[in-house]
């Protein structure tokens, strides 16, 4: 189960990487997020956690498994039989502007049910988080 989006950006892949990285900013970009909060200091990079807190939902400590700097990475978090990923890529396209994709599945024994449940939820909200970094780091470039 899961969803994926993809959107070209008019904004430089560098913009868009660190507007990605500085997840406690997120809330300010996008409605599908009220709180991000970094569970410890320094560099972003393959654990470190955070607590998100979005609408209608119960906050969950996602830990990056994944990351390649400058270009993507990946978190998950696991709950009632279910781990969530929340996968996040920047890529380069002509002129020196950007294309992102984010993407959202979830695997375990309870994955399906969950996937059923909540599939209007996750599109909502991945497409409102794709679409607030679009405009705001064109609104930054």
């Amino acid at each position: 189960m899961g969803f994926k989006i993809g959107l070209d950006v008019d904004a430089a892949p560098e913009k868009v990487w660190a507007a990605l990285v500085d997840v406690e900013a997120w809330p300010q970009w996008t409605a599908s997020m009220t709180s991000v909060e970094r569970l410890e200091q320094g560099e972003f990079g393959v654990g470190s956690k955070a607590r998100v807190t979005q609408p209608k939902l119960k906050a969950a400590v996602y830990t990056v498994t994944e990351l390649v700097p400058g270009r993507s990475f990946v978190w998950e978090t696991k709950a009632w039989g279910v781990t969530i990923s929340a996968g996040h890529l920047v890529r380069p396209r002509a002129e020196g502007l950007s294309t992102i994709t984010l993407r959202v599945t979830q695997t375990g024994a309870l994955a399906q049910l969950v996937g059923l449940l909540a599939a209007n939820t996750i599109r909502r909200y991945v497409t409102m988080e794709a679409e607030g970094l679009k405009k705001r780091c064109e609104a930054a470039a």
